[in-house]
């Protein structure tokens, strides 16, 4: 079972979710369900099947998101987590071949989608826990250990940092 912490913008966004689902998605597609089975027989009408079968997959996807949010826990930035990797923080980190990665660390329920976002659970992320710019860290893949050094900690997102103003000559 994964952790159930989220950021506030992951907790804000799965509540939008829901609430989209609930009120604008479900009762259109139940007026497409209503729709179609006044059409008459429903074993061969493909209309009500795919809608009925799309009505099954937004309650589930409802009554998952319900359960999740009412056991969630929102994790804020606290100004003592600076300088090291805590939940919420963006972290850049390079390997010995000059790779190098960029990602925040999130809940479990806030990286789909995102290819730059990790679970708090992945092997990385525990990984990474605690260590200080500079440090180096091994982390256990699939492939065999894999050494990592840590650039740069954040908790701002550099794309909603403030533009730097250009200095003219």
């Amino acid at each position: 079972m994964s952790t159930n912490i989220s950021t506030r913008e992951g907790h804000t966004a799965l509540k939008q979710e829901l609430d989209h689902l609930w009120r604008v998605y479900r009762p259109e597609i139940t007026q497409k369900v209503a729709w179609a089975a006044s059409l008459g027989d429903r074993s061969e009408n493909a209309d009500y099947q795919y809608n009925k079968k799309l009505l099954r997959e937004i309650d589930r996807r409802v009554r998952y998101l319900r359960k999740r949010l009412e056991d969630m826990r929102v994790v804020d930035y606290s100004p003592e987590q600076e300088g090291r990797v805590f939940f919420g923080a963006w972290v850049e980190i390079e390997n010995d071949d000059g790779d190098t990665k960029r990602f925040r660390i999130v809940g479990y329920d806030e990286i789909y989608g995102r290819m730059d976002y990790i679970s708090i659970d992945s092997p990385m992320a525990r990984a990474l826990l605690k260590k200080e710019q500079g440090d180096e860290v091994m982390v256990q893949t699939p492939t065999g250990e894999a050494m990592w050094y840590i650039n740069h900690i954040s908790y701002e997102n550099p794309s909603d940092a403030a533009p730097v103003p250009e200095q003219s000559e």
